[in-house]
């Protein structure tokens, strides 16, 4: 009788127990549950926690025969549903507290001549901690929601008009564990000291950060590049090259400027392009970690067996610690390879200088100007003088005539001209049968090619006088005259005296 009375207690608390859970303890939705997460999930672990509760004690009544399947269904269903609200409050949390960032981006010059960023990320969520000790999770939940994982992380970098300039453009991490940084290795397709970083990850957050990249301070070097590696330079001229300095170095910050494997006849210097001013050295700063310079150098009027035309001279540029610039010594007594260069560990780029030379073309003559009858031929000649760095090819002479004049060059055409030669050309003109009497005038214009660029003289203007005819006879009667008349006046004078 004692145990009947008992198994109804038991039947009946259960039913209560259920009748009040579905009531009164069941996860009700609470709208500032979205505004409040943290809240809203302090509501659900609770409500879970109940619901587990009584799911284990309607399954020991069940156990015992004491309650039906059905009434269990209904407890485990509650039970269940507490559950996911509770996971799904949890994982809302969690998602809102993730965050990635971003602990090192370093710049470094590899072997290869390219620039490269090294990107590491980072699980900076560091909620998982506080909410298991707050909020007393199970471990076993928090293993199977992984919070303290983010998944599917990408990362790009960008340059200010929001184009991507690292290959590749996209990395993907497939996880972030929190407590275990990853590195990503980008190149960089466009050299810039200031990046945007680009981040998408877990369920769409995307975050956008602008930042300085620090430089690989491992080496103690300083890469060099020049966009004008390449030159063609005349003779007696000068050339500028502009050179782009950037410190990768946790030692130095002051550095010399050599240069080396260039002809002695070469003269060089760096300089500020800003100010002008002659270089030697360079100091880098904390703040200023990338600098400017220009090599400027002088060709020799003339070629010479050292600096020989259209053959290209390769030269580099040294940029090395001073420390080590003063123990090497004299750089310019030797020729250096690119091998020896790699082996010294100096930041260096190899230049190149192709001297070319320009034909300069003068046109001499010792007369310009005579003084012919009709029937006669002005006839005079004109020194080619090649005063350049460079042979002249095909010289010829092109004469702008007056109105039926004609004219003879002989020779028609100079195939060439060496450095500092001479050639003579004879000029014949003649004047047309009725031509009238007075002054004509010929342009001279000559012209040639030097390394096939046409080259010009000054032109010269010749002057041709014709003049008229004179009659001997009538020249000597006039004379005869003007004796006689002077003649007769003297005589008259004299006797005039007499009387």
């Amino acid at each position: 009788m004692y145990h009947k009375v008992t198994n109804t207690i038991l039947i009946l608390l259960a039913l209560f127990t259920a009748d009040v859970f579905a009531q009164g303890y069941a996860p009700n939705f609470n709208q500032r549950d979205n505004e409040y997460r943290l809240l809203g999930l302090k509501r659900a672990k609770e409500a879970y926690d109940v619901a587990r509760a009584d799911y284990d004690r309607q399954k020991q009544l069940f156990d015992k025969s004491l309650i039906t399947a059905l009434d269990l269904e209904q407890v485990r269903r509650l039970y269940s549903d507490a559950e996911v609200n509770y996971q799904q409050s949890l994982l809302a949390v969690l998602f809102e507290e993730q965050y990635v960032s971003v602990s090192e981006a370093v710049k470094y010059h590899s072997a290869d001549g390219l620039k490269h960023v090294r990107l590491t990320l980072v699980n900076a969520s560091g909620g998982t901690a506080e909410f298991e000790k707050l909020l007393k999770i199970e471990d076993e939940l928090f293993r199977t929601l992984q919070p303290d994982v983010i998944p599917n992380v990408y990362a790009s970098i960008m340059n200010d008009e929001g184009a991507i300039i690292s290959r590749p453009y996209e990395a993907k991490l497939t996880q972030l564990r929190y407590g275990e940084p990853q590195q990503i290795d980008f190149i960089l397709l466009q050299d810039l000291d200031a990046v945007t970083i680009f981040l998408y990850y877990a369920n769409g957050t995307t975050r956008t950060m602008k930042v300085f990249l620090e430089k690989d301070a491992t080496v103690n070097k300083v890469a060099v590049q020049s966009e004008q590696f390449s030159q063609e330079v005349e003779l007696g001229t000068s050339a500028s090259f502009d050179l782009t300095l950037e410190l990768f170095s946790g030692v130095s910050n002051t550095f010399s400027l050599e240069v080396v494997n260039l002809p002695s006849q070469i003269g060089r210097f760096f300089k500020d392009p800003q100010g002008q001013v002659r270089l030697s050295q360079v100091k880098f700063t904390q703040s200023n970690r990338t600098k400017r310079a220009a090599l400027e150098i002088s060709l020799p009027d003339r070629p010479s067996e050292d600096v020989a035309m259209d053959v290209p001279i390769p030269f580099y540029v040294l940029v090395l610690p001073r420390e080590q610039a003063t123990e090497l010594g004299d750089l310019h007594s030797r020729q250096w390879t690119e091998a020896e260069l790699t082996e010294m560990k100096v930041g260096y780029v190899r230049l190149e200088l192709l001297p070319r030379g320009k034909g300069e073309l003068q046109v001499r003559s010792p007369q310009l100007y005579h003084a012919i009858g009709a029937d006669e031929t002005a006839e005079m000649y004109v020194d080619l003088l090649n005063e350049g760095s460079h042979q002249l090819n095909n010289i010829e002479v092109k004469i702008d005539l007056p109105l039926g004049w004609t004219k003879t060059v002989s020779p028609a055409m100079v195939p060439s001209l060496g450095i500092s030669e001479e050639a003579r050309m004879a000029l014949t003109f003649t004047p047309p049968e009725d031509i009238a009497v007075g002054k004509y005038q010929m342009r001279i214009r000559t012209s040639g090619l030097s390394n096939n660029e046409p080259v010009t003289a000054d032109d010269k203007t010749v002057t041709v006088e014709i003049k008229a005819e004179t009659n001997v006879f009538g020249t000597i009667l006039i004379v005869l005259l003007v004796v006689s008349l002077v003649g007769g006046i003297v005589g008259y004078g004299i006797r005039l005296s007499r009387r």
